[in-house]
């Protein structure tokens, strides 16, 4: 079951590809129907959860405004506004509220303050899933070819925490094209989609480039542009990059095989703490998201669970936070 609809050019499809199919559909029909369900409240309880936060932090660092202090908030603002690329995540996929117009507006806000075109995204994360590790999927560039050794990874996460890679962070999640490195083609996000949704990008890219322009010149005007700086683009620039890259390796770098959703996306079980630091909002359930995309963020852990009890994840890439680093800062395999 596509999760918004049979729209060509506008579908999530359910990745059932063989020689998974026949244990995939193991869940029954009508419980997948169940879990895809969207809770309005519980979606509700996640944006301002994550948004109360956000301001929280903000104001607690400004009335302290201290440099330790000042340190933190821009840590904990950072993964907030992981979050909330999070939850624009789930509206990409339609499944953050029913009606669509509430959906993509409020999926909307939540990339937009993020500095995420989520029409944008919507169109290129359709060809991660559809095209999960062929040559279609332009995320390929960023998760593939993991292991690359034991300071590979850690040098691009310091690259991006000092804040050098945040262009092409931005760049990606406002529809640039990116070269898959495998097969040396140019992946075009935007030539797969529906003149809907092209147009729908188009207009979203210029909504959030002129909200960031607008936000920085209203905090110089009156007088507090180091703070905004400081506290909502620094973050930006820097914490989230480095934990986008982190998650995206450890849900699809060094995977045991790209035939196969049960291979190719892996779920990380992770204390809450991390959860909350690296997987918010049941992103860690990313297997079981690449084989169900219609079900909404909180219904994932049950997902798991009961795909669990019917030996679907069976070998499966279902790993412990502390197995998947192991495996993406090993030695990469010789060749004789």
């Amino acid at each position: 079951m596509a999760a918004n609809g049979p729209i060509h050019g506008e579908e999530f499809i359910d990745d059932l590809r063989s020689p998974v199919a026949a244990k995939v559909n193991q869940l029954p029909p009508e419980r997948h129907r169940e879990l895809s369900q969207i809770d309005t409240w519980r979606a509700v309880a996640a944006v301002v959860g994550t948004m109360s936060t956000l301001i929280g932090t903000i104001a607690i660092a400004l009335l302290v405004w201290n440099p330790i202090f000042v340190v933190i908030a821009i840590i904990i603002i950072g993964t907030r506004q992981h979050a909330l690329i999070v939850l624009a995540h789930d509206a990409t996929h339609y499944r953050l509220f029913k009606p669509r117009w509430l959906n993509d507006l409020i999926g909307r806000m939540c990339g937009m303050v993020s500095g995420v075109s989520m029409c944008s995204y919507r169109v290129i994360h359709r060809l991660h899933h559809n095209h999960l590790y062929q040559d279609q999927d332009p995320d390929i560039p960023l998760h593939g070819g993991y292991p690359r050794g034991r300071t590979y990874l850690a040098k691009k996460l310091l690259r991006d925490l000092c804040g050098f890679t945040a262009w092409k962070t931005y760049a990606y999640f406002f529809g640039a094209p990116s070269i898959n490195t495998t097969s040396n083609q140019s992946s075009r996000p935007l030539d797969d989609t529906s003149s809907r949704l092209r147009q729908s990008a188009r207009h979203d890219r210029y909504l959030v480039a002129g909200f960031h322009l607008t936000a920085l010149a209203a905090a110089l005007a009156i007088g507090h542009g180091l703070e905004y700086l400081l506290l909502w683009v620094l973050p930006l620039a820097t914490i989230v990059p480095a934990l986008l890259r982190l998650r995206a390796v450890c849900e699809h770098g060094a995977v045991i095989d790209f035939t196969s959703p049960l291979g190719a996306a892996r779920t990380n079980l992770s204390p809450i703490w991390l959860q909350w630091l690296l997987f918010p909002h049941h992103v860690n359930y990313h297997l079981e998201h690449h084989i169900y995309p219609a079900i909404p963020h909180y219904n994932l852990p049950s997902c798991h669970r009961e795909m669990a009890e019917l030996g679907v994840l069976d070998n499966a890439e279902v790993r412990t936070i502390k197995k998947t680093l192991g495996l993406l800062f090993a030695d990469p395999p010789t060749t004789n």
